[in-house]
């Protein structure tokens, strides 16, 4: 069963699960409360019944069921990469000026995880949700769709959004990359990325990489993939491998910067020369290595501007203020010290 779409924002209520589930209210309510005797096939179908019309139970009791609290879901795949510490940064920045407050749920890029966070956050009933990427489960779709809050889904802009969304082209961010590094006379290419399968932007940076070399009769001549651990530590190991096994690679484009910084130091540490020898990029332009002994080609995914923004509306929203759902930003690529220009 594909989720129901509410267009009328109506908040949900247990009457509606009852008569998707074919049982009375009463047995809805002790189903959702886990309460009284229920049997597993009547509890399975309330539960499947709720998951799909996206309905989630108001912890708020008596006087303050109809109202919000002052509290924002911030909802980020990572608090180790460093991007995800920076949006939030920003968010709180735009939200100390207002009387909401951002809580934080974190998913480890997992669809169930999200799925369950999502569930627990909007049962409190918050004043908004913020939220990275655009593909979720079918069931969080449906519980964001009729969450009668604003939500505003961050850092992409390649897919539909629910709601509100504050991003760049992931696609477009990866093109662009190619398309300098092929500039640059580079044509030996080897690509380190993380969380492929998981990492929906680095996907999609992936794709419109590739896409861009393709147009100019380049392949990919090597790659490396990994997940989890150090990403200083894993550039550092996956640049020795690949330049290992793949010794006449004149270029390394890493998914983030962090294991590109890895990358670079395993570079200085071995005599190679960059960008002469082998060139290097990595994506985010992240602050934290303004102190490498070379500055990393890369590419700023405007995360500060994100954040801002994506908080602004929130903040413009509770107040009742419409404001403008698609908000597109552009990465701007830094050449730094490790590609040639």
């Amino acid at each position: 069963m594909s989720p129901q779409h509410n267009p009328s924002k109506r908040p949900l209520t247990l009457r509606d699960v009852s008569e998707a589930a074919g049982v009375s209210e009463m047995t809805v309510s002790r189903v959702l409360r886990n309460r009284g005797d229920v049997s597993d096939a009547t509890r399975l179908k309330v539960t499947k019944a709720a998951k799909m019309l996206g309905y989630v139970p108001n912890k708020i009791a008596g006087a303050l069921a109809s109202q919000r609290v002052n509290l924002v879901a911030v909802i980020i795949p990572s608090m180790s990469n460093m991007v995800f510490p920076e949006v939030m940064t920003s968010i709180s920045e735009v939200l100390d000026e207002t009387p909401l407050q951002p809580v934080i749920g974190v998913t480890n890029y997992l669809p169930e995880k999200e799925e369950s966070v999502l569930f627990e956050m909007l049962s409190w009933r918050p004043s908004g949700v913020i939220i990275a990427g655009l593909e979720h489960t079918a069931a969080a779709r449906a519980m964001m769709q009729n969450a009668d809050v604003p939500i505003v889904e961050i850092m992409d802009l390649d897919g539909d959004p629910i709601d509100a969304i504050v991003g760049v082209s992931q696609r477009r961010a990866g093109r662009e990359m190619a398309e300098a590094i092929i500039e640059q006379g580079y044509r030996k290419i080897g690509f380190m990325g993380t969380n492929m399968p998981l990492d929906h932007r680095a996907r999609k940076r992936f794709e419109g990489f590739t896409e861009a070399l393709a147009k100019a009769g380049i392949e990919i001549a090597d790659q490396e993939f990994y997940s989890g651990g150090s990403a200083l530590v894993k550039g550092r190991e996956m640049t020795e491998a690949i330049l290992k096994r793949s010794p006449d690679l004149d270029f390394l484009y890493f998914s983030n910067d962090m294991i590109g910084a890895g990358g670079l130091l395993y570079c200085l540490a071995n005599g190679i020369d960059v960008p002469g020898q082998v060139g290097l990029a990595g994506f985010n332009g992240v602050e934290l290595l303004d102190g490498l002994p070379k500055q990393l080609a890369t590419m700023d995914a405007e995360r500060h501007q994100i954040g801002r923004i994506a908080a602004q509306i929130i903040a413009a929203r509770a107040n009742g203020e419409e404001v403008e759902a698609r908000i597109e930003l552009t990465p701007k690529l830094q050449f730094g010290d490790t590609l040639k220009r």
